[in-house]
């Protein structure tokens, strides 16, 4: 532990918790996946390869890289938290989960594969034109940067646990080492790290459940049952209710929607799924990757069950006031030396696994979206240099964003609700071109501009809204951040097809 004495302005922010074993562990990880990423660094480039890694990927591993990119930080240090100042619900979204990957794979991913296309929102210039293709690529650019630095921020938590940095030092270690591999590597280093860092935290997560079973007196037979006794392990609340965040009925068919927006039209998701070999394998990685995230989901909310009652019974010292830094304390606090710096390792992982997918993501959709249709005679060269800079461009946004993203609530569900508010209008476009045949690109516009104000409003609607009807007075609830895509795409997709019906604007042929 180091000394930090009056006026040591060099020294004064490190106050590492960590032992120098771990610390040692940490390091090596960073370095490490660093140098295995710069692996794949490609000579003979183009776009296909840089975005898609040359459609060579086998199923299983988009697989992993899809749990890996769906699982950030903000999950493995939220998730406990949720469970650890509630009970099970969160599971409810999941189940969701799977029922939207089902979906995707019959109504999103065959359109996908029937064009050479390099992101999401070429499908839709190909079905409205080009006003609407570059709107998308914007509304999805806004949310991925958004929800992107809550996510890196989650980071900060971590480290500045761990090792005792600032928040800004914390962000600014991961996202210098992020870009050194995703910058050289492109899609090919992206999923390949994915795949090395989704077993390391996954081996992680099993490693705390088992050493938090193993510091409480009679394991997890003990937890389970005192866990159950106290409601701390229900799953499903039937009661229907618009305000309730995870309830049954907002968690199947908010998660079903949610996961269409996320895995059908977002570029972060899609990108992974056209770099399949064939639509058969895009389709086994999307299904058995909801499978993965589902054991994994039950593994976070078993830790935050089981710290629940550690802190409760058997651990001594104070409980952090944050929810979202229960987990990363345990670890820190209570962990051996070594599966201590396994740990942080693994959340690092995630990380930066995430960190790499979403501004390769955003690279690809910058490039090919917006550069490309305005210059689409630049050379092969002139496009590999663009992504790059483009690359450097949103990492160093996206460590601003981190910054100024900080405050309020289990940041898992800040995140999720940021998504949320885009998701539902970029969805219902999606569907009116997939579902509609009149649907026109004006009246599509209109139904996206009113689908994302809708859902902002809701978003910042304070507790209740007093609405009065004549003598009358009624009270119009928060709206849960999980009806957000599906009120959001309901909303989009009937207004646009009206507004079709009504304004004037051509209807191109659809793309098949």
């Amino acid at each position: 532990m180091l000394t930090v004495t009056p006026g040591n302005t060099v020294l004064a922010f490190l106050a590492p918790r960590l032992s120098t074993p771990d610390l040692i562990l940490v390091a090596l990880y960073l370095v490490g996946v660093t140098i295995f990423g710069l692996r794949f660094r490609h000579r003979d480039r183009s776009l296909k390869t840089y975005f898609l890694a040359d459609r060579r990927v086998p199923w299983w591993a988009i697989a992993l890289s899809i749990v890996a990119a769906e699982t950030s930080a903000l999950t493995i240090i939220s998730v406990p938290g949720v469970a650890f100042t509630g009970d099970w619900g969160f599971l409810q979204i999941v189940f969701g989960y799977l029922l939207g990957r089902i979906v995707v794979c019959i109504l999103f991913l065959p359109r996908y594969f029937r064009g050479e296309l390099l992101t999401a929102y070429q499908l839709i210039g190909q079905r409205f034109g080009p006003r609407l293709h570059k709107l998308t690529a914007f509304l999805f650019l806004f949310l991925r940067a958004a929800a992107e630095g809550v996510r890196v921020f989650a980071v900060a938590i971590i480290v500045g646990i761990a090792i005792g940095t600032p928040d800004i030092i914390s962000i600014a270690i991961i996202c210098v080492l992020t870009l050194v591999y995703t910058l050289e590597g492109g899609m090919t280093a992206v999923i390949w790290t994915d795949v090395v860092q989704m077993i390391l935290y996954l081996v992680g997560t099993i490693v705390a459940v088992l050493t938090l079973g193993h510091l409480m007196p009679g394991g997890w037979s003990a937890i389970h049952a005192a866990a159950s006794s106290t409601g701390k392990t229900t799953i499903f609340h039937f009661a229907f209710s618009l305000s309730t965040t995870y309830t049954f009925w907002a968690g199947v068919a908010g998660g079903c929607f949610l996961t269409m927006a996320s895995h059908g039209t977002d570029q972060l998701m899609v990108q992974r799924l056209l770099a399949a070999r064939n639509l058969r394998e895009s389709r086994t990685a999307l299904l058995s990757s909801g499978v993965v995230i589902l054991v994994q989901f039950a593994l976070f909310l078993a830790i935050g069950t089981g710290l629940y009652l550690f802190y409760g019974r058997a651990a001594a010292g104070p409980v952090p006031s944050n929810a979202d830094r229960i987990f990363p304390t345990f670890i820190v606090d209570h962990l051996p030396r070594g599966l201590a710096g396994l740990l942080i390792a693994a959340i690092l992982a995630a990380a930066m696994s995430n960190l790499s997918a979403a501004v390769n993501s955003l690279s690809s959709s910058s490039m090919v979206d917006l550069y490309l249709q305005w210059k689409p005679t630049a050379s092969e060269k002139q496009r590999v240099i663009g992504s790059q800079v483009m690359t450097v461009f949103w990492t160093m946004l996206l460590f601003i964003l981190a910054w100024i993203s900080r405050g309020g609530g289990h940041v898992v569900e800040v995140g999720l609700s940021i998504a949320s508010v885009a998701y539902g209008a970029l969805l219902g476009v999606f569907l009116m071109g997939t579902l509609s045949k009149d649907a026109t690109e004006t009246g599509a516009i209109v139904g996206m501009i009113g689908g994302l104000a809708i859902n902002l409003v809701l978003w910042r609607q304070p507790r209740s809204i007093p609405i009065s009807v004549g003598a009358a007075q009624i009270v119009l609830p928060k709206i849960a951040w999980t009806w957000f895509v599906l009120i959001g795409s309901l909303f989009t997709f009937a207004l646009g097809w009206t507004a079709s019906k009504f304004l004037p604007g051509k209807n191109p042929p659809r793309a098949h």
